[in-house]
């Protein structure tokens, strides 16, 4: 299962990015996706997951109204559209595929940085 993230840089305290995570046609359609972080010195921590069918999704407290998971199914892609960022949501994103619960998922994509400056 091949994880193809994109759309990390360095942005502004209140801006926006997007991240995206291009999966395989299988791999999309199977499995429940989402996205964690990993910040500096910090344990990796989830962010956000949608179901196959995009009728569940679920976010961590500390993202919820600012972080919109969805799926492209056009393009077989889970994105994650991230507005009012603050310098806290600084980290390395890592795409998952597999997502069980909030902590365990089965295919890791590469990370992606993520920088918010003050």
């Amino acid at each position: 299962v091949q994880l193809q993230a994109s759309g990390g840089g360095l942005v502004q305290a209140g801006g926006s990015l997007r991240l995206s995570c291009a999966a395989s046609r299988r791999t999309f359609n199977s499995v429940r996706m989402g996205w964690f972080r990993q910040a500096p010195g910090k344990e990796r921590e989830f962010v956000a997951a949608i179901s196959v069918r995009g009728d569940s999704i679920d976010y961590a407290d500390s993202v919820k109204g600012r972080f919109t998971i969805y799926r492209d199914r056009n393009m077989y892609a889970v994105n994650l559209q991230m507005n009012g960022l603050k310098p806290e949501d600084t980290a390395v994103y890592y795409c998952a595929a597999g997502v069980v619960g909030a902590t365990q998922a089965a295919y890791w994509g590469q990370g992606t940085q993520v920088t918010v400056s003050s």
